[in-house]
């Protein structure tokens, strides 16, 4: 065991994902700090207006990319260096898809918005910031677009200085707003969905050119029987992921839901750290040919979760007590229970990266997700509809751990049974 743990840090997976976790944390850093001032200058009501709309825009665009970012990584990482012509064949494809599917959204979702806001949520004064929200998924998906082309041709180092800078860039100029008096929910969005943009012109410069390329349609077909299960499946964990957000919104007050969502984007250190993992892990997974290969590669990557995943909870249950009235104000002192739920349910999720990105990059076998994705959405979503009722916010965070057990247990059990029987 000794010399299994040893060796994790010498392997090249180790030394890739300290690149792009030193820049994940340091973007986080910024991003921690932003949101802590965001919710200290709007407070909670304010706060909570403007954390539905972020929800609102990850949400719209994990719906509308149809997993074209996971195909990308997909097929980018696995024809990056053997057939560069198709690399490019692929990308192009893949920003055509984008664009029409940017479109399709903005207009339909325009006009949709009155209906979701007044019948769903119950909140009519959401209607203007989910507008804008729109626009975010717009940007959001751009911006997305080229991280996922960097990421597949394992550029780390540039990955983790342009998500880097997104947040530099937020906080400076949300420090200007506030020091000359501009800031409120309106110009806060507006903020948040105009830095991707930034960041999808800058990243351009790093990616393979791509505008010229012609018959970009011959790599459909590959793409599309590959992301059609993607598809479905980020549809389904994009409402489940973030159906707690929405059920606040529905249930609680605007003030519940800022609370709230102080707790949930302090939990969110933890999946910045799954995806500095991800974007080392998904194309060496793409990579491999052998099952023995693999295996050896996903035991040591176990590993190294379990004990990043026991780190965080050790030092993050007490630094909370500190952290969340000292930073945020004494207002937000009841995020503290639901964030410990939260950081544990965060932590089952890091433990659960291996195994997910076994079947999503090398079992190339997303279809079983779907099923799994369905009844994770109906367990999240009945035990946060009655929980949240009987225990407000706290009862949220109750629904999405047990949601989160639920997701990693299954395909833990599929990858371990397919792994080493095949082993054998």
């Amino acid at each position: 065991m000794k010399e299994k743990i040893i060796s994790i840090f010498k392997t090249s997976t180790f030394k890739e994902t300290l690149i792009t976790s030193s820049g994940t944390i340091l973007s986080g850093i910024f991003g921690l700090v932003y949101y802590i001032l965001s919710a200290r200058v709007l407070e909670p009501a304010g706060f909570g207006i403007f954390s539905v709309s972020t929800a609102t825009i990850a949400l719209l665009a994990s719906i509308a990319n149809i997993g074209i970012d996971t195909g990308i990584v997909r097929f980018v990482g696995k024809y990056h260096g053997t057939d560069n012509l198709k690399v490019k064949k692929i990308i192009k494809y893949a920003f055509n898809i984008k664009i029409v599917s940017i479109v399709v959204l903005n207009v339909v979702g325009w006009f949709a918005m009155p209906f979701i806001v007044n019948k769903i949520l119950q909140k009519p004064e959401l209607l203007f910031p989910l507008r804008l929200s729109l626009l975010g998924a717009a940007t959001s998906m751009l911006l997305s677009f080229v991280v996922s082309v960097i990421q597949a041709i394992q550029k780390f180092v540039v990955w983790s200085i342009l998500t880097t800078f997104i947040n530099i860039l937020r906080l400076i100029v949300l420090i200007l707003l506030v020091y000359f008096g501009l800031v409120n929910v309106n110009s806060g969005i507006y903020l948040y969905i105009l830095s991707p943009l930034i960041g999808f012109f800058i990243g351009l410069f790093y990616i393979p050119k791509f505008v010229d390329v012609k018959n970009e349609n011959e790599v459909s077909k590959e793409l599309f029987n590959y992301n059609k299960w993607i598809a479905i499946f980020t549809l389904i964990v994009a409402v489940s992921s973030r159906v707690d957000t929405f059920i606040t919104t529905r249930l609680l007050t605007l003030k519940d839901v800022g609370i709230y969502s102080v707790a949930v984007n302090l939990s969110s250190v933890v999946p910045s750290i799954v995806l500095a993992l991800g974007t080392v892990v998904a194309p060496k997974l793409a990579s491999f040919r052998s099952n023995l290969d693999a295996k050896k590669y996903l035991e040591k990557l176990q590993l190294f979760v379990i004990f990043l995943a026991a780190i965080g909870i050790i030092f993050g249950i007490p630094l909370s007590y500190f952290v969340i009235p000292k930073l945020y104000g004494v207002e937000y002192m009841p995020s503290i229970y639901p964030f410990i739920i939260l950081l544990i349910t965060q932590a089952i999720f890091l433990i659960s990266i291996p195994c997910h990105s076994a079947i999503f990059y090398y079992f190339s076998y997303p279809k079983i997700f779907v099923y799994i994705s369905i009844v994770h959405l109906f367990v999240v979503s009945i035990f946060g509809w009655f929980l949240t009722k009987d225990f407000g916010y706290t009862g949220a965070a109750m629904a999405m751990l047990i949601g989160n057990v639920f997701n990693f247990a299954i395909p833990f059990y599929w990858v371990t049974k397919k792994l080493y029987r095949k082993s054998e």
